[in-house]
């Protein structure tokens, strides 16, 4: 039998608390294990032990730090797996510019995760729709044919590593097949030249492997959805690249993190980070590097926060401003809501 106790001879001026603090824990928890290890008539009830000659005391002592950081860990996962994502999302993106009106944008995503049986890694299936555009249904020809031509070859396979990292296409080939399948039908009903040259656009950003990738990698949807797994084990501040502006270029930021988890069973991990790199606005949005000294760089954050239950992604959130000095440039926020 294993002995996880010893016997404390109480000293002249000893209470409770003052030996349960150099144990590094509370007298509350200093009487509740020693009651439960002496005999009845040994029992303590007071804080001041001027008839208790003995006090049972742990070897083993974990202290409400030590036993909430175990709790934390339980509740993180070192690695992704088939039940970290739900199977559909509510998502509400939200776009806001002091020179253009707000708009805001809702949809829901579905996904379907699978491992692979071959390698370590997961196939993610993953589409979209019930697309609303500030409250009502897209009522625009262009629009329409956007939302179309992205639902014609969804669902869209991606290989995501169990860093929880998408690293390509599962089958590039199908994607374009299957669009090339669709394209009459797009075409019955989107008519004129316009619309042809839309289709033909689409046509060619999806052949192009590369930036198709790109487009999904460089959203906020994506960048928030997506969590890499060491983020909820970071102690320390770190750097990483984000893309503050979709198809443009990513931007090394000064990242910082804050976790609590005041509910036992659910954790929220807040990542938050500042520009490390400065570009023009017009790099940004044009996704191109001039090489030159910029005259009025912009600065800009990024803030993703996520809430996990039980080793499941049960809500996360995103942010990214762009400013100039004091002026604010830019604002796209994202919610994403189980369910």
């Amino acid at each position: 039998m294993e002995i996880d106790f010893l016997e404390y001879k109480v000293r002249h001026g000893d209470t409770l608390n003052s030996i349960a603090s150099r144990l590094g824990i509370t007298g509350e928890e200093l009487k509740s294990f020693h009651n439960s290890h002496c005999g009845k008539m040994d029992r303590i009830w007071f804080e001041n032990l001027n008839e208790v000659k003995n006090v049972f005391v742990p070897l083993n002592i974990q202290t409400e730090k030590q036993r909430d950081q175990e709790r934390k860990k339980a509740l993180l996962l070192s690695h992704l797996s088939e039940s970290f994502f739900a199977r559909k999302y509510k998502v509400s993106e939200s776009f806001e510019s002091p020179l253009e009106s707000s708009v805001t944008i809702d949809y829901t995503v579905h996904l379907t995760m699978l491992k692979d049986k071959n390698t370590s890694h997961y196939i993610l299936s993953y589409s979209q729709d019930r697309f609303v555009l500030n409250g009502t249904l897209p009522d625009s020809k262009m629009s329409d044919l956007a939302i179309n031509c992205m639902k014609s070859i969804m669902p869209i396979d991606f290989i995501i590593n169990e860093q929880g990292k998408i690293t390509g296409f599962a089958d590039h080939k199908k994607i374009l097949q299957t669009f090339a399948d669709q394209r009459k039908n797009l075409e019955d009903f989107f008519i004129g030249e316009i619309s042809k040259t839309y289709l033909d656009t689409f046509k060619n950003t999806i052949t192009d492997k590369k930036l198709f990738l790109q487009q999904f990698q460089s959203t906020l949807l994506f960048q928030t959805l997506f969590p890499k797994m060491d983020w909820f084990y970071k102690k320390a501040d770190w750097t990483e690249s984000f893309y503050f502006s979709q198809n443009s270029f990513s931007i090394l930021c000064h990242m910082t993190i804050e976790q609590n988890n005041e509910d036992k069973d659910h954790i929220t991990t807040i990542l938050t980070g500042n520009s490390a790199e400065f570009y023009s606005l017009q790099e940004l949005r044009t996704g191109t590097k001039y090489n030159e000294p910029v005259d009025e760089p912009v600065s800009g954050n990024i803030i993703i926060e996520y809430t996990t239950h039980k080793k499941n992604l049960l809500q996360a959130s995103g942010s990214i401003h762009l400013w100039r000095e004091e002026e604010s440039l830019q604002q796209h926020k994202i919610t994403i809501t189980q369910g």
